[in-house]
C-alpha cells in the first residue's frame, strides 16, 4: 500500500457512512485480514460497496471500511482505491416493490 503525499486528515473524509463506491484497482491483503494469506485478493477491480466504517491510520490517511455484498467482506480501503458509485446501476438486480 501506497500512502499519499499529502496528510488526508487535515480536510473531511472523502466519502461518508452509507456511500455507495466501487473499487478502482484490486486490493489485496497486506497481512491485516484475517483468515486470508498475505496477497490474497480481497476485492476486485469495479466490485460495489457500501462505506460502512471510516477509520484512521498512521495519523495521516482515512480509512475506509467498505462492506462488499456479493463477497459479504468488509475491507478497508483508501481514498484513492475508490470512487463514488451512486450513479452507477446496482449490478445486483433490484426486486421490484
Amino acid at each position: 500500500m501506497r500512502l499519499p503525499d499529502t496528510i488526508e486528515l487535515d480536510s473531511p473524509p472523502v466519502f461518508d457512512l452509507g456511500d455507495r463506491v466501487r473499487v478502482l484497482k484490486v486490493i489485496r491483503n497486506d497481512g491485516t485480514f484475517p483468515g486470508k494469506n498475505t496477497g490474497e485478493r480481497l476485492a476486485e477491480k469495479d466490485d460495489i460497496g457500501y462505506v460502512v466504517g471510516i477509520g484512521t491510520y498512521l495519523q495521516r490517511v482515512y480509512i475506509y471500511s467498505v462492506h462488499f455484498l456479493e463477497s459479504n467482506q468488509v475491507v478497508g480501503c483508501l481514498s484513492i482505491e475508490l470512487e463514488r458509485a451512486e450513479d452507477l446501476a446496482p449490478r445486483i438486480p433490484q426486486a421490484e416493490w
